[in-house]
């Protein structure tokens, strides 16, 4: 993957939009649902919606602190973009039968609490940091989790959606992997501190404390519907190959950082951090729904009407 001109991206994706309408929802193909896939895949596709809609917040807070009118305007359609594979996702919910009209799937304990903690906190996060988490969650995301689900779905609207949706992640992707790069480039180490020094936050703190749980429950909730984990670290590896492909890459400390904690998190034999995180996991799981905060307004902006 080569470094990308970011104003020709913008205009490459200005001119990529596609519409839920542009789909033909009711076209054959929803019969191909097995019941013996239904349960798993019901719970599979509550959670990719999610993180879906998760991702989509973690660009709004990226537009808000983008440090050009480019980069701003990238992140502002990639919001969008996201929100809407969560609405397809929602649509293909509701044409397999595991929706009825008007509702959303609930999200899980830690997603929610991930949701949370975005809306409190996401806008005034260091942009070096979302800069690089949200590149290693889109490759995860693209690299696993979809790929998986079009091997596991033969409904060919499905696959129609995620070829929508595999295309706009590659975008996001290209422009993720350069921004990750700029940050690294012709950096002294005097620089790389003080880009360190800023997520030495207690938000920061209580993202991880949300967001490690939320990588093992959905790594876990993956494996046990049939991905191989050895497709898991392939998708790492990806990460890791085009993330540190240069020096600037590689010069970027938030990139080795999570270079390391991914292939921790992939590893079940590293216990020293699956022991406290499947604990954490666990207590995470059984806090009453009754106790959790109510969900935020842009929440309610999810939907599987076409015209979305």
């Amino acid at each position: 993957m080569a470094n990308i001109d970011l104003d020709k991206m913008l205009e490459k994706v200005k001119s990529s939009q596609w519409l839920l309408a542009d789909i033909d929802w009711d076209a054959p193909g929803a019969e191909m649902i097995s019941d013996e896939q239904r349960p798993k895949l019901t719970r599979f596709m509550s959670d990719l919606v999610w993180i879906e809609h998760v991702g989509a917040r973690g660009f709004a807070a990226m537009a808000k602190n983008a440090p050009d009118d480019t980069l701003r305007q990238l992140y502002t359609y990639f919001h969008a973009e996201e929100q809407r594979h969560a609405n397809a996702e929602l649509a293909l919910m509701r044409r397999w039968g595991m929706l009825e009209e008007g509702d959303i799937p609930v999200p899980n304990n830690s997603i929610r609490l991930s949701i949370e903690w975005l809306d409190r906190y996401a806008d005034d996060l260091p942009y070096h940091v979302l800069g690089s988490v949200i590149p290693a969650l889109e490759v995860a995301l693209d690299g696993a989790l979809c790929k998986f689900l079009l091997d596991e779905v033969s409904d060919p609207v499905c696959h129609d959606v995620f070829a929508r949706i595999n295309d706009d992640e590659s975008r996001h992707l290209g422009v993720g992997f350069t921004v990750m790069e700029m940050q690294g480039h012709d950096k002294t180490l005097l620089d790389l501190v003080e880009m360190i020094t800023p997520a030495v936050d207690l938000r920061v703190v209580l993202g991880l404390v949300v967001y490690w749980p939320l990588l093992n429950k959905m790594r876990d909730n993956v494996v046990a519907m049939g991905l191989p984990e050895e497709k898991l670290f392939g998708a790492m590896k990806k990460f890791e190959k085009i993330g540190g492909r240069t020096a600037a890459g590689r010069r970027n400390p938030f990139f080795r950082v999570i270079s390391a904690h991914m292939k921790t998190v992939m590893d079940r034999d590293q216990l020293f951090y699956h022991v406290p995180v499947d604990l954490m996991v666990r207590l995470t799981d059984r806090i009453p729904r009754r106790l959790l905060p109510a969900v935020p307004s842009w929440v309610k902006e999810l939907t599987a009407e076409p015209y979305a």
